[in-house]
């Protein structure tokens, strides 16, 4: 019998969109529940504890019972309502959080967050490259499709230069808008095409100042504007030949890469304070990283473990190693860095979603003796005859070669008994 399944989801589409990419994966049916906030709660963020207070439950859907199973959740408000709910089950229900914890990662049991979340290596804690989102691709042809008389006269390649803001530990100046704008010289004058450069919401007033007074004539320029009645960036992942995304970014650089198509990064500096906060961030992404070749690797996760348990104030703990990520898209072959050729990526993405949902699934059953699988009791999370504490994994997902596969703990060995 399937779990009785929650997906609750807030007000932000691009974190509803990696649980929803989970559940189109799942073998059984969920049930949808959107929560809104309150509008102070919009903007800021409720303090960490199992509640529903910071939720506008007047415009949310039910939470009631019969308690669900399993909720699948993402982001920090609609986990505390996720929280809530496990008390009120009496801890029965589990809970798989998309993204980094805010509180306590045993909490929850599993969190799923991509490679540039430096995360402890906990047992409840599984890594995936990268973030779970998806673009649909009928959304983008039909968007692009509605843009093709606007795109077809200019000259080609297409080049969307794609703008963030600024985000700790970067900064967005003016130094680097005038970069923004030679690398749009550079697609005209090196590449021949027309450079598309869009802005976002998180653009500062004095970078778009610059664009528009010093973009090249052959470049289109979009400001982003919450009134606005259309916004190109659909129609351009549909259409463009080349992206260059600022590296604050992320989730521009995934969705490029899960279209595939060709990826540069346009790296960002950080100011006197950006550059001892980026080193903190190598040190939790060595503490951290989920790498597991020798007996030194188990000793770096045994103390990263004790750090994580010791960080109270989170300084090292679920911190995103921006940097780090960058490189790992570079050595995987899915992006290049601004200004050198294009390459378009011919590595194969990996199947995150599939370890992830492997996961799932060991939360609610296990192989009895002869290899089948059953269902485990009502509270239960492992059979009596393994020894085993409920609160620890049975299963841990390891690479054999390219594939995932999950990963049967030893059965204890039983002791002889002497004869009367």
């Amino acid at each position: 019998m399937a779990p009785r399944t929650w997906v609750i989801l807030g007000d932000k589409r691009g974190d509803n969109g990696q649980v929803e990419t989970i559940v189109d994966a799942l073998s059984w049916p969920v049930e949808r529940k959107y929560v809104h906030m309150k509008p102070k709660y919009v903007l800021g963020k409720p303090r960490y504890r199992p509640s529903l207070d910071h939720l506008d439950l007047d415009q949310s859907d039910p939470l009631e019972a019969p308690w669900p199973d399993l909720i699948l959740t993402v982001g920090r408000r609609p986990s505390m309502a996720a929280l809530w709910i496990r008390k009120q089950s009496g801890k029965r229900t589990k809970i798989v959080l998309v993204g980094k914890p805010s509180g306590h990662m045993r909490d929850f049991s599993l969190v799923i967050a991509s490679a540039e979340n430096q995360m402890p290596p906990l047992q409840n804690f599984l890594p995936t490259t990268l973030p779970l989102m998806r673009v649909s691709p009928e959304d983008v042809a039909a968007d692009a499709a509605a843009w093709q008389t606007r795109f077809e006269t200019l000259p080609r390649p297409l080049v969307a230069l794609l703008i963030g803001g600024e985000t700790n530990p970067f900064i967005m100046n003016r130094k680097v808008a005038h970069e923004l704008v030679a690398i749009a010289h550079w697609v005209v004058n090196e590449l021949g095409g027309t450079p598309y450069v869009t802005t976002s919401r998180r653009t500062t007033a004095e970078v778009v100042e610059v664009l528009r007074r010093d973009l090249p004539p052959e470049a289109v320029f979009y400001q982003w504007s919450a009134d606005a009645q259309e916004n190109p960036y659909r129609a351009l992942l549909g259409s463009a030949d080349g992206f260059i995304v600022t590296a604050d970014s992320v989730s521009m650089m995934v969705e490029v890469i899960y279209l595939h198509k060709a990826l540069a990064i346009f790296p960002l500096p950080g100011g006197w304070l950006g550059r001892l906060d980026q080193r903190r961030r190598a040190l939790a992404h060595w503490l951290f990283n989920p790498k597991r070749e020798s007996t030194r690797d188990d000793w770096r996760h045994a103390l990263g473990r004790g750090v994580h348990h010791l960080d109270f104030f989170k300084i090292l703990s679920a911190t995103r190693d921006f940097a780090a990520f960058h490189r790992l898209l570079v050595e995987k072959g899915l992006a290049v860095w601004a200004g050198e050729p294009f390459r378009q990526p011919d590595a194969a993405l990996p199947d995150d979603v599939g370890a992830v949902v492997q996961r799932i699934e060991a939360l609610f059953r296990w192989p009895r003796r002869g290899g089948r699988w059953a269902a485990p009791q009502t509270g239960a999370s492992f059979p009596p005859w393994t020894g085993r504490c409920a609160t620890r994994p049975l299963f841990a997902a390891r690479k054999a070669g390219t594939r995932t596969v999950l990963a049967e703990s030893p059965r204890p060995r039983r002791k002889a008994h002497a004869a009367p």
